[in-house]
């Protein structure tokens, strides 16, 4: 694994990389290969990249994300008109089921809910709203349909992860249950980790994925 002070280095040096970033504002401390980043960002899009940056960085074993958004002036709307804009973006996106998801908005912070048979759906959605002026933050409580049985999730996700160019799938292991996935073996970064749960999301009638993925050097 690489010392502490090393990945720190490495991930402000990813942040600065990204130029959607203001990495001057993210303050950056790394225990065992956890990084947590502090701070304020302007949007919640800058903080959800900055997530993602720092997971990029091999080595990265977790990360804690603890920034607060803080919208300029011209940025804050209230609750009533990101409502109107949270509906007609879901409205206007192509991979959102229509009439499948509804959303709450309380100080900015947007809640997703519904039915949808698709992760990808599920994924479109807070992508749906995740830039739009003065949101802040958004849970996504969207829940997933289980439509194939146990043993053609299995054999999907085993066939994606063995098509994957960043993934070694040889060293994971897939079990599948009443549309619960279970990931067990390791990876070499988070990244590499994220890929592995996103194909798993990938097979239809995944409700659930324990990733147990241990990230070595």
């Amino acid at each position: 694994m690489k010392p502490d002070l090393q990945l720190q280095r490495d991930v402000a040096e990813e942040l600065r990389w990204d130029p959607s970033i203001n990495e001057k504002e993210i303050a950056i401390a790394v225990k065992d290969g956890v990084v947590t980043l502090r701070g304020t960002v302007r949007s919640y899009t800058d903080k959800f990249a900055a997530e993602l940056a720092a997971e990029r960085v091999n080595g990265v074993r977790a990360v804690a994300e603890e920034l607060t958004v803080q919208l300029p002036g011209e940025h804050v709307r209230d609750d009533t008109d990101i409502a109107h804009a949270v509906v007609n973006a879901l409205n206007w996106d192509v991979q959102v089921p229509k009439n499948a998801v509804t959303a709450t908005v309380e100080k900015g912070l947007v809640t997703l809910r519904g039915d949808v048979d698709w992760q990808y759906q599920k994924e479109a959605a807070s992508a749906a709203v995740r830039h739009l002026v003065g949101v802040k933050g958004v849970s996504n409580f969207i829940r997933l349909a289980p439509v194939l049985s146990t043993f053609d999730v299995k054999t999907k996700i085993e066939s994606a992860l063995k098509r994957s160019a960043e993934v070694e799938a040889d060293r994971i292991t897939v079990e599948t249950a009443d549309g619960k996935v279970t990931l067990k073996g390791s990876v070499r970064s988070s990244s590499e980790r994220r890929d592995a749960e996103r194909a798993a999301w990938q097979a239809p009638g995944v409700r659930e994925v324990d990733d147990r993925l241990v990230i070595t050097a």
